[in-house]
């Protein structure tokens, strides 16, 4: 419990907003003592430019094959006036651990090194890996330096994101894309004064719309709750009096890719969309795709992790919508499995908690699977 309590303690929220974006060096120095103790080589890698962003990678055995367990060391934002309790203070209340990150997924660290610990870790035939990433909840800066560090690990990964303990092989990618129209002001007495830039605007939601409709249809998978990719018109600024031409409007969406959408190509069909919608209208566009990209997950259902997990939780396979670190890990050769005993109802959320009746079962899983894949 102790170990909940410190990781629960150590601020490490990220953030696209500068205002609320920290360091997760504590988080990962914390880690790497801990998996120091247990003998593993431990390596912090530098993120980025900031040296306070860091990943942690550590490593126990040697050979090939092996399990990888990973997770991702930062929070999102809180409200700590909606927080019935301190956040980073691990509050335990009617069976329930309460605490920033305590499902999503601060949590699965030290339930790993329970793991852990009942092994003799001498006679590992296969090596044991801890990922721990940085900023997973806003850029995944740390999953894309380790694809880009071009590092092998083991051939078979899971995941501890919150999915109560049901095993993952599938969730939807996510493309962001902001679109900024510029036009000419003018006074709205006359409005072939200027070139109205929220006119144009609602031309492109009516073009986006029609074509997210003939993406719909075209685009289906059964095995998700909702079988299609999803386009959100998020947020949308423009104008600022009313008896002036709108000069200047800005939109962003979000598109939800199925398994087997290349993001690249769906980025350039709605950027053509746009083109076409204000064809003629004498306005400028501008595209910015935002720090968040990412392809969907999709593991074979017959890896051999997939069904290993399956056995062990005692449930297929499922879908889910949220996204993960999962299809960085796949592009590395890993077929990975996401399988975590928190629930995403209680992410990102005020009072965020994690029943404590999970943590046995999941560490009675990982030591399952420790010994499956690395004895």
């Amino acid at each position: 419990m102790e170990a909940f309590s410190r990781l629960i303690a150590a601020p490490s929220v990220s953030s696209i907003d500068p205002l609320h974006n920290q360091s997760n060096r504590e988080v990962v120095e914390m880690l790497a003592n801990w998996f120091s103790d247990l003998g593993f080589s431990c390596e912090l890698q530098q993120v980025s430019s900031d040296p306070d962003k860091l990943n942690l990678i550590a490593c126990r055995g040697e050979g090939s094959g092996g399990l990888v367990l990973s997770g991702h060391t930062d929070t999102v934002p809180y409200d700590e006036q909606l927080w019935n309790q301190d956040p980073f203070k691990l509050s335990e209340i009617d069976n329930k651990l309460y605490g920033l990150g305590s499902t999503d997924m601060k949590s699965f660290f030290p339930i790993v090194l329970a793991s852990l610990q009942k092994f003799d870790l001498d006679k590992l035939k296969h090596p044991v890996f801890i990922l721990a990433t940085c900023d997973e909840e806003s850029t995944m800066a740390g999953a894309r330096a380790l694809v880009n560090s071009e590092r092998s690990f083991g051939r078979h990964a899971l995941i501890g994101e919150p999915t109560g303990l049901q095993p993952i092989n599938m969730h939807k990618g996510i493309l962001i894309e902001t679109i900024k129209l510029t036009g000419q002001s003018g006074h709205s007495s006359n409005p072939s004064l200027g070139k109205n830039a929220l006119e144009g605007m609602n031309c492109v939601i009516n073009g986006l719309s029609a074509w997210r409709d003939k993406l719909q249809q075209k685009q289906q998978n059964p095995n998700f709750k909702v079988p299609f990719p999803t386009m959100n018109f998020a947020s949308i600024q423009g104008g600022d009096n009313p008896n002036r031409i709108c000069g200047d409007c800005e939109m962003t969406i979000d598109l939800r890719l199925l398994p087997g959408m290349n993001k690249d190509e769906y980025r350039a069909g709605i950027r053509h969309t746009v083109m076409q919608s204000v064809d003629g209208r004498g306005l400028t566009i501008e595209f910015d795709a935002g720090p968040t990209a990412m392809d969907a997950m999709q593991t074979d259902e017959n890896a051999e992790i997939v069904k290993l997990a399956e056995k062990l939780a005692g449930e297929p396979t499922g879908t889910v919508a949220f996204g993960t670190e999962g299809p960085y890990l796949n592009s590395m050769g890993m077929d990975t499995v996401v399988m975590g005993p928190g629930d995403i109802d209680q992410a990102h959320q005020a009072n965020e908690f994690i029943v404590m009746d999970r943590i046995d079962p999941m560490i009675d899983i990982l030591q399952k699977m420790i010994k499956h894949f690395c004895y």
